[in-house]
């Protein structure tokens, strides 16, 4: 079988097969494989034989928002093959549907026994990723239903039920067990000499508490058309730059990408919305920090997704303690999942609230989504919301018991709550995990800029002259404190964190990038911080590392610890702009494109850190999200700070 699979996303479902279309249902926590709708596995097996034997790919899947192969049985050279079978297949909300057309290749009539062997074992995504843990599952029913045109597989829990239903148009002949769960449906073709035969099978999946109407495209061609006419919708009426093709490329490419993450959410009112999810495969849902910051990328060119975004975590915004998804009364949510598993509370991600960061951001979107495009009406709506958070970010999240926001490594949660969330990843320049409660440079920044943000909605559309002037006193105190505490004489740099017991940790982070974004730092530090992430330990050539290189921490394919992620990078380089360092900001920008250039203009979530200088391609990180919501907007960050030089 081979590694490599294809994902074929659209909204909350996406699809990974194999070369030749196929999906085996082997485990493998860094490569999935199968049909996931909302969190579980809805096709666990899809398998084609001809003949009794699985056919070879002479052309395998490539890249694209359909998959199309062409398949032939195995032979030799003297053996020209009797067939080919063309196969193509695309998903749909909730569904997934294929064609496949065989063509005989011999002058005389030609008998082909076609089967497709489907299962669905509905495995929550968190037992399919690798992460080293068991589930205990009881009383969990499985049932198979023969139908005149398929086979519909449903699995219930208690009152937990998901089914996932597979027709066929032809009809198979039949439909014969397989004596491991598995149905398989098959079909005797008499194809003519030189004749073809289609198939069209489809797909339905019902996730647990999904109430919409599922409508199954009539076929791959008709997704194709859906996708392309939702694409149009977000492209229109963007002026990319056209002196420099690569850079308008790249913003096509991210925008194509976020037409296709779209999930659904509802709003405080109950309307129904469209926001970004984090990424596939294994978060095509709401998370707090990425749609927030993917929103802010977008907002100059597509507003949209930022009011939708507002509403939605407005409306799952925590408002009581809950110790077991870390909630707290006015905090944002950082990642809400609609799986079994979250259903019985046997992983906390439900609702979940271990982020420390998506709360300012939360402010720190409202108030640039109103100026920039005087919604005041919005504003108004959500006056309560910003103020509760606010409230949080006061209280519970620690600005005014500690001086800074502050999280607390959350058992059988996140250890790390900013948007570096790794194990490891807040640590000193030896590589020393920070210890106790943590105080998150960048978190930081954020908190000062949505201080600042929320005052000006505050004076200018709620009309509240004394509450923006706390909330402005507010951030000026945090701006003197962080640069008293934070800053590395040393170094001429701020440290990554504060510890438990207010040491410095001392890691050589880009998170300092984050700071110059958000203002938070003096001009002077602010310019000595830009140049300093352009020296050859920290820029790679394909972006700025997460960690300085030559420190011990830093390892080149470590998740948060010296590889590139390019929403950093469109921070550092949104920052670089503001602090007027405009050919440092170009220096990122067209690094980032050109990596972009190298991988069909499509930016990855994250890249490994090695140099340019050593690998004249960047070199890909095992395990990234292929479509990720914050890089598909990176490049809208990068045409907003440096325009199309």
């Amino acid at each position: 079988m081979t590694d490599r699979h294809h994902l074929l996303v659209h909204g909350t479902t996406f699809a990974a097969v194999g070369d030749g279309g196929d999906i085996s249902g082997v485990r493998n926590g860094s490569s999935p494989d199968g049909l996931f709708v909302r969190d579980a596995r809805h096709l666990s097996r899809w398998q084609l034989t001809v003949d009794g034997a699985v056919p070879e790919a002479l052309a395998p899947v490539a890249d694209g928002d359909t998959a199309r192969c062409v398949l032939v049985p195995r032979g030799g050279r003297t053996e020209p093959p009797a067939y080919t079978l063309f196969r193509e297949q695309a998903v749909a909300d909730s569904a997934f549907v294929e064609s496949l057309r065989v063509t005989s290749n011999r002058p005389v009539p030609t008998t082909v026994r076609l089967a497709v062997t489907a299962d669905a074992d509905f495995t929550d995504q968190f037992e399919v990723r690798s992460d080293h843990r068991t589930y205990a599952k009881t009383g969990v029913v499985r049932s198979r239903q023969i139908l005149d045109d398929g086979v519909e597989f449903t699995y219930r829990r208690g009152a937990w039920r998901s089914c996932t239903t597979v027709t066929a148009e032809p009809a198979p002949d039949g439909v014969e067990e397989t004596g491991t769960g598995a149905r398989r449906l098959v079909w005797t073709l008499d194809l003519e000499p030189h004749g073809t035969a289609e198939l069209t099978l489809r797909v339905m999946a019902r996730p647990h508490g999904d109430k919409r109407a599922v409508r199954v495209p009539r076929s791959p061609s008709t997704v194709n058309d859906q996708l392309l006419a939702l694409e149009g919708e977000f492209l229109e009426g963007v002026a990319f730059p056209t002196g420099w093709p690569e850079l308008a490329a790249a913003c096509a490419r991210g925008l194509a990408d976020l037409a296709a993450l779209q999930v659904p959410a509802t709003g405080p009112d109950g309307e129904e919305l469209r926001v970004p999810a984090a990424g596939a495969p294994w978060f095509l849902t709401l998370l707090g920090r990425d749609a927030l910051l993917t929103s802010l990328f977008a907002l100059p060119y597509r507003p949209r997704p930022a009011a939708a975004t507002l509403l939605a975590l407005a409306a799952t915004q925590a408002r009581e303690t809950s110790t077991g998804a870390v909630a707290q009364p006015g905090k944002i949510v950082h990642e809400v999942r609609h799986g079994e598993l979250a259903h019985f509370g046997q992983v906390p991600f439900g609702r979940y609230y271990g982020s420390v960061d998506a709360t300012p951001l939360f402010l720190v979107l409202l108030g640039t989504y109103v100026e920039h495009t005087g919604d005041a009406a919005l504003a108004g709506h959500l006056e309560p919301h910003a103020r509760a958070a606010i409230g949080w970010m006061l209280d519970h999240g620690g600005l005014t018991s500690r001086g800074y926001l502050v999280y607390r490594a959350d058992e059988g949660g996140l250890a790390n709550q900013n948007w570096k969330d790794s194990p490891g990843a807040i640590c000193s320049a030896d590589g020393t995990r920070a210890s106790g409660p943590v105080m998150a440079a960048g978190a930081q920044g954020y908190a000062y800029d949505a201080l600042r943000r929320t005052a000006w909605v505050a004076r200018t559309v709620w009309e509240d002259e004394v509450y923006a002037a706390l909330l402005e006193q507010a951030a000026g105190d945090l701006r003197d404190r962080f640069q008293r505490d934070f800053w590395m004489r040393k170094e001429s740099f701020p440290a990554l964190a504060l510890d438990g017991h207010g040491r410095q940790v001392d890691a050589l982070a880009s998170d300092a990038g984050h700071l110059l974004w958000s203002g938070l730092l003096d001009k002077e530090y602010g310019e000595a911080v830009g140049r300093r992430l352009l020296e050859p330990d920290f820029f790679s050539g394909w972006g700025v590392r997460t960690l300085a290189a030559g420190q011990p921490a830093y390892h080149p394919l470590s998740y948060h610890r010296g590889s590139v992620w390019p929403h950093d990078n469109a921070l550092i380089t949104l920052g670089l702009a503001r602090y007027g360092l405009h050919d440092e900001a170009r220096t990122v920008a067209h690094a980032l494109i050109d990596a972009a250039t190298a991988t069909g203009h499509r930016l990855p979530e994250v890249l490994a850190g090695y140099g340019r200088d050593t690998h004249g391609e960047p070199v890909p990180y095992p395990h990234a999200c292929v479509r990720e919501s914050r890089s598909a907007a990176a490049p809208l960050a990068l045409l907003t700070a440096v325009g199309g030089a």
